[in-house]
């Protein structure tokens, strides 16, 4: 095949360190928008970025010019540099140490995109804990769950 073609669309989503309450109403519409935009500058078409105040959710085309963990590591290192830039109040924000990436089949991805919208009232219902561990159960991934929270 002469050309490389890829459609590779993820979910990823990660908490702040020891599950902070930084991401507050003040910041959170910014952040998002941030937050997608290292994706689109990383070639990771963003579909979707939200969250809850601890914790992000981010669906998006993955390039094929980049691994999972680059992607990763470039959206947690500017979006917590920035973070700290914004006040007083997030001059100790921290992202978690590890992330979950969830691959999405194309003919879901508009779900996904309204389950990120959703954050508010699911987690009326549900922590993220609890979220997490349907994700890891739903998607057959084994883990330590000393190791799971941070």
């Amino acid at each position: 095949m002469p050309q490389s073609l890829s459609n590779v669309y993820v979910h990823i989503t990660f908490c702040t360190k020891n599950r902070c309450l930084f991401i507050d109403d003040t910041i959170k519409h910014e952040l998002w928008t941030y937050l997608g935009g290292i994706c689109k500058k990383l070639e990771c078409n963003p579909i979707r970025v939200g969250g809850y105040n601890d914790h992000i959710h981010i669906c998006c085309l993955l390039s094929k010019k980049i691994a999972q963990i680059k992607l990763l590591e470039e959206v947690k290192k500017e979006s917590s540099k920035w973070m700290k830039t914004k006040g007083k109040q997030y001059e100790n924000f921290y992202w978690q140490d590890g992330y979950g990436v969830f691959s999405v089949n194309p003919t879901e991805v508009e779900k996904v995109a309204e389950y990120i919208d959703s954050q508010e009232e699911h987690h009326r219902k549900r922590t993220f804990q609890e979220e997490l561990l349907i994700f890891l159960k739903k998607y057959k991934i084994q883990y330590d769950e000393r190791y799971l929270w941070d």
